[in-house]
C-alpha cells in the first residue's frame, strides 16, 4: 500500500535516528539507518555498526524476516549496488521481496550515484528519493566531503568567553564553560574519527582526549607538534590508548623521540613543513583522509584554529560561549595575524542553542 508523504517523512526520521547510533563507528563507511515497514508498522530496524559488517538494510531485512515481502524499506542513503567488503544491498532487497524503497539521499559517490535506483526500478520496485533530504545531508556531510575530496570534515571546537578568550593571561582555561557544555563535547568526540590538538594544548593541559564514556568508540588522537616538544610522559603517549595516537610532525622532530614513541605504539607521521617550520595542515588533512577518517574534531588551541582557517580547511565551527569576560591579555580563540575586514572568512549560522549556562553556536563555512 502506498504511503503518504507524511508517513514517509515520519518513518525516514526513525531511520535517521538509527543512523546516528553509528556515528564514530563506521569509518570509512557512512552512518546509515534503515527500517522495514508493512501495513503502517515497523517490522525491522537496523543501522550500520562497523565497516566490513552488514549494512543497515541487511540488519533491518534480517529482523523483518519473511514478513518483509511486499513491504517498504526506508533507508537514509541510496542502497549500495556494487560488491565491496559485503555483497550489494540491492541483491538482498530483491531477494526479500520488498515492493517499495524510499531513501533520503542519493549516493554522493559519483561512480555509484543513482545506480541503485535504476536497478531497483528495472526490477519493478517503486523507488522514492529525497525524503528528509536536508537532515540526511547534514548527517552525511563528513562522508560526502571525504568521498568527493579525499579530505575529512574538520570541526573547530572552541570554549570561549564573551570576549573571545579561551584562557586567561596565565594560560588557565579550566573551566571556562559549564559541565553541560563539557558533556556536549564528549558527544562530539564520540561522533568523531579523530580528535586533534596542538602541542601547546598538550603541554598546558595534558588531556586524554578520549570520549567519556566511550560507548564503543575508539577515535584516533592526533597531536600537531612540528618539533617534538610534547614529552613522552604526556597522557596521549603513555596511557592505554597510546596505539590510537598519531604524532603529526616534521623532520625537525628528533629521531630518538620518534623511535621512543613508535615503540609505545604511537604512529609518527613525518609531514611537509611550511616556510615557518610548522606542519603543513593541507598535507595533514590529506593524510587524515587517506587514513579513512571522515570527521575530525580540532579542540585547540587558538594558534592551531587560526592556521586551519588560514588554509581554508575547516568546515564547521562549534563555539561554546560562556557568560564571562576576561579581557586584557587573555588567550584569543583565533590567534595569529588575522585578516583585513574585506578578506575576513565568512561563516553561515546553523544553530544557536542554550547549553547549561552557556550558548552553543554552530556555523558552517560560507561560499
Amino acid at each position: 500500500m502506498k504511503q503518504s508523504a507524511t508517513a514517509d517523512a515520519k518513518f525516514m526520521r526513525e531511520a535517521l535516528g538509527l543512523a546516528r547510533r553509528g556515528e564514530g563507528l563506521t569509518r570509512p563507511n557512512p552512518p546509515v539507518g534503515a527500517i522495514v515497514v508493512k501495513n503502517g508498522r515497523t517490522i525491522g530496524r537496523g543501522w550500520h555498526r562497523k565497516a566490513g559488517g552488514p549494512h543497515a538494510e541487511i540488519h533491518a531485512l534480517r529482523q523483518a524476516g519473511t514478513q518483509a515481502r511486499g513491504g517498504t524499506l526506508y533507508v537514509t542513503l541510496e542502497p549500495c549496488s556494487t560488491t565491496g567488503r559485503t555483497p550489494p544491498c540491492t541483491d538482498a532487497i530483491l531477494a526479500a521481496g520488498i515492493r517499495r524503497v524510499v531513501f533520503a539521499l542519493k549516493d554522493p559517490n559519483p561512480r555509484h550515484a543513482g545506480r541503485a535506483a535504476v536497478l531497483l526500478r528495472r526490477a519493478g520496485i517503486d523507488v522514492v528519493s529525497g525524503v528528509e533530504q536536508e537532515s540526511a545531508r547534514e548527517l552525511l556531510q563528513p562522508f560526502t566531503q571525504w568521498i568527493t575530496t579525499g579530505h575529512p570534515w574538520l570541526t573547530l571546537k572552541l570554549a570561549q568567553t564573551l570576549d573571545g578568550r579561551i584562557a586567561d593571561a596565565g594560560g588557565v582555561s579550566r573551566w571556562i564553560t559549564s559541565a553541560p557544555a563539557r558533556s556536549w563535547v564528549q558527544e562530539l568526540r564520540r561522533r568523531s574519527d579523530g580528535i586533534l590538538v596542538g602541542a601547546g594544548t598538550v603541554l598546558a593541559d595534558d588531556p586524554s582526549l578520549l570520549p567519556r564514556p566511550d560507548r564503543g568508540r575508539r577515535p584516533w588522537r592526533i597531536v600537531v607538534d612540528s618539533r617534538g616538544r610534547c614529552p613522552r610522559t604526556a597522557r596521549i603517549f603513555s596511557d592505554e590508548a597510546a596505539d590510537r595516537t598519531i604524532l603529526a610532525t616534521t623532520r625537525r622532530c628528533p629521531k630518538t623521540h620518534q623511535l621512543a614513541l613508535e615503540r609505545r605504539g604511537v604512529s609518527v607521521w613525518i609531514l611537509p613543513a611550511t616556510r615557518k617550520g610548522r606542519v603543513d595542515l593541507r598535507a595533514l588533512s590529506a593524510r587524515l583522509g587517506q587514513a579513512g577518517m571522515l570527521r575530525v574534531l580540532c579542540e585547540g588551541g587558538g594558534e592551531l584554529a587560526g592556521e586551519w582557517l588560514r588554509v581554508n580547511r575547516a568546515n564547521e565551527l562549534i563555539l561554546f560561549i560562556a557568560p564571562k569576560i576576561l579581557g586584557g591579555t587573555g588567550f584569543p580563540a583565533i590567534a595569529g595575524p588575522g585578516w583585513r575586514l574585506a578578506a575576513a572568512p565568512i561563516w553561515r549560522w546553523s544553530l544557536l542553542q542554550r547549553v547549561g549556562d552557556d550558548l552553543m553556536v554552530r556555523l558552517v563555512r560560507g561560499s
